[in-house]
């Protein structure tokens, strides 16, 4: 299929496949990247509350001059915030100075303490319906819910209960990680995939793979180009490559359309080279029910 400019959510409302990204984006970095995305072609920013720079976010939006109505606005309730996700609804937005979310997602299924150790006590199911709760009380601030870091185990216990289903589930995607069992099951269910990390890692060797190089040189593009439009290519993806670089934001935005043969291509790297960029077992809850991509 040809590379897709956007998606449908089970909302309903349009996500732009291609974002910007802002994990690792520093303080006083951050806030020129999202201006400069937002005023040459960009429409969709993801940030975290984990991330700690939804401030800037924020006022590289408003010095975009872009109104807020043309951004998809994506951020995330942290993990020590699971027993509190009103309070921290109500922080991200005050940040971010917006009166709405396109999309706040549970950052990880796993409820921490301030003190970054699990929360045992706590059930992130629990923390999902307050998140529902909030949803469905106030559409005025939030436009769609969802997920990120969910493995078919999670969602499998999430499903049987939920009153909505998450419109997006984040995860990390790249033809070293390409987490076929979770892909299939989020389209199987209307799910839309986001990918983050999507060339792999910061100086990755996805970027000098002879098949990432070879299908480059063929379109005249760069390897990153190559690795981000793959998730173009598939339905019902959207993918998030991060920089603060003037020249690499302009350069990610740039999709191409790929064959079939050269996706299959893409995905037989796994066949040889697998690893994982963002490891679940920081949480202290083990796999999270991912394979191991190392």
């Amino acid at each position: 299929m040809p590379a897709t400019t956007s998606v449908t959510l089970n909302t309903g409302a349009v996500m732009p496949t291609v974002g910007l990204g802002t994990w690792k984006s520093k303080p006083g970095q951050v806030e020129h990247a999202v201006e400069f995305a937002l005023k040459n072609g960009y429409t969709h920013i993801d940030t975290a509350a984990g991330y700690q720079n939804e401030t800037e976010v924020g006022q590289g939006i408003k010095a975009s001059g872009l109104p807020r109505e043309k951004v998809f606005l994506t951020t995330k309730l942290d993990n020590p915030d699971q027993r509190h996700p009103a309070k921290a609804l109500e922080a991200s937005l005050k940040k971010l100075d917006t009166p709405y979310l396109d999309l706040w997602l549970m950052h990880w299924p796993a409820p921490m303490t301030r003190d970054g150790q699990p929360d045992k006590g706590h059930d992130w199911l629990d923390t999902w319906k307050v998140m529902e709760d909030l949803y469905l009380a106030h559409p005025e601030k939030l436009k769609a819910i969802g997920v990120s870091n969910f493995s078919v185990e999670y969602f499998e216990r999430l499903l049987k209960v939920a009153r909505v289903v998450p419109a997006v589930n984040q995860i990390e995607l790249h033809p070293s990680c390409p987490q076929d069992d979770v892909v299939a099951y989020c389209q199987n269910k209307g799910i839309v995939l986001t990918a983050y990390s999507p060339l792999g890692s910061d100086n990755s060797p996805l970027l000098k793979n002879e098949t990432v190089t070879k299908i480059a040189a063929k379109y005249g593009v760069q390897p990153a180009n190559v690795l981000i439009s793959l998730h173009a290519n598939k339905p019902m993806h959207t993918v998030l490559p991060k920089s603060v670089t003037n020249e690499r934001i302009l350069n990610n935005a740039k999709i191409i359309d790929l064959t079939p043969e050269e996706i299959g291509e893409l995905h037989d790297i796994d066949k040889t080279h697998h690893f994982r960029a963002c490891h679940p077992s920081w949480t202290g809850f083990g796999g999270l029910g991912f394979p191991d991509c190392k």
